[in-house]
């Protein structure tokens, strides 16, 4: 599985992405901004997506859309406050509010993706 990390907190990122590579993960890509990727490649390259709402003051939600219409499935971990705006856009989209434990990251991830396994890698 090929996951991409939108996180401007380096030391969660950091975390994050060894908890996709524990479970399995083959690539895992770290952005802390949106201008860090090329978002078309993203939809293309990925196989799910970890979003925190909030990247350095700007929302990722335009973003998750793009991922939205194209079928790449992601959840969104954040310690963002207004859930309401991100349940009425994304129904059916997990958000995990931070702090959250690495199990059920993962777990929620691997739902997400439809690659839910019994030991709960993705």
């Amino acid at each position: 599985m090929r996951v991409l990390i939108l996180e401007d907190e380096f030391l969660i990122a950091m975390d994050v992405e060894q908890l996709c590579r524990d479970s399995g993960a083959v690539n895992v890509m770290i952005a802390r901004t949106l201008s860090e990727i090329d978002r078309e490649q993203a939809v293309e390259n990925f196989d799910a997506a970890i979003l925190d709402v909030m990247l350095g003051g700007s929302s990722t939600l335009p973003f998750a859309e793009e991922l939205h219409k194209s079928g790449v499935p992601f959840i969104f971990a954040s310690g963002y406050g207004d859930v309401d705006e991100i349940f009425t856009a994304f129904p059916g989209v997990v958000v995990i509010g931070k702090p959250y434990s690495g199990t059920e990251l993962i777990e929620a991830l691997a739902v997400a993706s439809g690659r839910l396994t019994t030991s709960g890698g993705v």
